[in-house]
């Protein structure tokens, strides 16, 4: 079974089928990524509204005993997720509140500097801010999983430096593999393997590449050279799955309420807004179900598919989702 360490989009019972056909064991989502606290409080609403609409198939998990438990049941677990530390709204009190309320994994920006720290797209990168570091020591005790994929190089580095658990960098690539911002340099990759962290390899094009997005096997040979940067005990999946996300979805990814202007995000001014998904994936999600194939293709024992598949980030959250 499958551990995605991150999709978004709109999420539903026809999703949630598709994903258990594909051998899902868990898909961390995105409950937001610009939203404020009561945004995000309303967020949360919503996904609990629809888990217990959909009981039967789903459950919000919290720990890796709960994940194990809903699939025993055959149901999908649901890890609360957020591809930013806006929920926050710079109030360190609120990171145990979330918690409280089942958010597991939290990226400290996404794309643009904030409070926190500095990002991908930024000209440059100013580091961890002294609220940064505040709010590192807070998400530790409280048992939410740090994030840094759309996070800065410098930023990045020093958060693995002053984490005292271990971080994700949950969907993103090897820069060395496929030169893009969003990509992790091997310094970074290095640091994160000597912490005990873990990467989750993404599917999204534009940051992998029209060679690796050909075929499953393309795309596992990443995955496998990958392994030889990082170490097989740093490597998961992280697809970056967007569920029918619309033209006002990428609008509000790209530009959220900061600018009036044109924002391309990862992609470009050349490349259309939604790009292809890779040619193995198509718009059927339940292809996802393939990757445990194409690793073994490429030369993957039964013992590293599963680690790569699900037990690097089982062995993750159960060192970052327990407080204190």
């Amino acid at each position: 079974m499958i551990i995605d360490a991150l999709q978004c989009g709109h999420f539903n019972r026809p999703v949630f089928e598709a994903l258990r056909k594909a051998r899902m064991s868990a898909v961390t989502n995105t409950c937001g990524i610009w939203e404020d606290p009561m945004e995000s409080l309303d967020a949360i609403g919503r996904w609990r509204d629809l888990a217990a609409e959909n009981a039967d198939i789903v459950g919000i998990a919290t720990t890796v005993e709960e994940i194990e438990t809903l699939n025993v049941q055959d149901r999908l677990a649901i890890v609360l997720g957020f591809q930013n530390s806006d929920l926050f709204g710079n109030r360190i009190r609120f990171v145990e509140m979330f918690a409280e309320l089942g958010v597991r994994v939290v990226q400290l920006t996404y794309n643009n500097q904030n409070s926190v720290c500095g990002a991908c797209y930024e000209p440059s990168d100013s580091g961890l801010a002294r609220f940064g570091h505040e709010l590192i020591k807070e998400m530790n005790s409280s048992g939410i999983l740090i994030d840094t994929s759309h996070v800065g190089e410098r930023s990045t580095l020093e958060t693995i430096a002053a984490s005292r658990k271990p971080i994700a960098i949950t969907h993103a690539n090897a820069r060395s593999l496929y030169d893009h911002l969003r990509n992790k340099s091997d310094k970074v990759l290095h640091a994160l393997r000597d912490t005990g962290g873990v990467m989750g390899c993404a599917v999204y094009r534009n940051i992998t590449g029209d060679y690796y997005c050909a075929s499953v096997r393309n795309w596992a040979e990443m995955v496998a050279r990958t392994v030889d940067i990082v170490g097989i005990a740093g490597v998961g999946i992280g697809t970056d799955f967007g569920h029918d996300n619309t033209l006002a979805d990428f609008a509000w990814f790209r530009k959220g309420r900061w600018t009036r202007g044109e924002d391309f995000g990862a992609g470009a001014k050349d490349k259309p807004v939604k790009v292809p998904r890779p040619e193995w994936l198509g718009n059927d999600t339940t292809n996802l179900g393939v990757i445990p194939d194409g690793l073994r293709e490429v030369g993957f024992s039964e013992a590293e598919v599963q680690q790569i598949c699900n037990g690097n980030w089982k062995r993750l959250y159960r060192e970052t989702f327990r407080s204190r």
